[in-house]
């Protein structure tokens, strides 16, 4: 019998609260729900009842697999939030010229950073719409960003698992101030192995010219795309790199939307 995708069971700690959590994940996420004995292993279970878990403890959400694990982390979100609450710049939302009340479209959410510097940056009168095609990486977010305390000064972020493309071909003309992709770089940088497997569950299709011009379509006022520093990913797009910083890791482009037909 082939391993299930993707289920959801708790922690070593089981409790009923727990467990009623856990049930209430995988019903968000349309996923079978696993019951876990005290201090039992799921070891076993990895790459042979189940490919990736969902395991529900305390600290929020993991997601597990043969290679690894992660959860959710604000990180360096929540340092970027904690400098703009203090009036200091943050590039991303200087390239799109975010402003409160504004709508945010984030077409590869990941684990949400760009999208909960946003969700401050448009403020409780804004909107922020995060779009994640990998269902893994999707519930992560979603799990934890429903837990993260953002504080009245932000909105929520709307976590939607679809694919981008699609979604956005689905989206009115001129419906969201700014949308922003955030490809995963093909070059990949050094990192923890947490990101590794990260890496295994995220989309890795690259940006196409066709995408760009749909979030074209639906942006007021910028699409905006990041990139990895040494690479043509900009250039192929048709995009500049904006001015910053040389010391900068990634880079910037940026691009007006479409006319609208009269």
């Amino acid at each position: 019998m082939a391993p299930v995708p993707l289920a959801v069971t708790t922690s070593t700690k089981v409790d009923e609260l727990q467990t009623r959590e856990a049930r209430a994940v995988a019903e968000r996420w349309g996923l079978p729900y696993f019951p876990r004995r005290a201090k039992e292993s799921v070891a076993p279970w990895l790459g042979t009842r189940v490919e990736a878990l969902l395991v529900v403890g305390g600290d929020g959400v993991t997601l597990w697999e043969p290679g690894g694990s992660f959860g959710f982390h604000a990180g360096m979100a929540h340092l970027r939030r904690m400098r703009l609450r203090e009036g200091e710049p943050d590039t991303f939302v200087r390239v799109a010229e975010l402003r409160p009340g504004d709508a945010v479209l984030d077409c590869t959410l990941g684990l949400g950073q760009d999208a909960l510097v946003a969700s401050l940056a448009v403020g409780p009168s804004g909107r922020v719409v995060g779009v994640e095609r990998s269902l893994p990486l999707c519930a992560v977010a979603g799990e934890g960003l429903r837990r993260y305390e953002r504080g009245p000064d932000s909105c929520a972020v709307e976590v939607v698992h679809a694919d981008a493309r699609e979604y956005l071909r689905a989206l009115p003309s001129a419906s969201f101030d700014v949308v922003f992709f955030d490809p995963m770089f093909a070059k990949p940088r050094k990192a923890q192995p947490a990101f590794e497997v990260l890496r295994r569950f995220a989309e890795h299709a690259p940006l196409t010219p066709e995408t760009l011009a749909e979030g074209r379509r639906v942006a007021r006022r910028w699409v905006v795309v990041k990139g990895a520093k040494y690479t043509d990913d900009l250039r192929k797009l048709g995009l500049t790199e904006e001015p910053l910083s040389r010391f900068a890791d990634v880079v910037w482009g940026r691009v007006a939307p479409l006319p609208v037909a009269p």
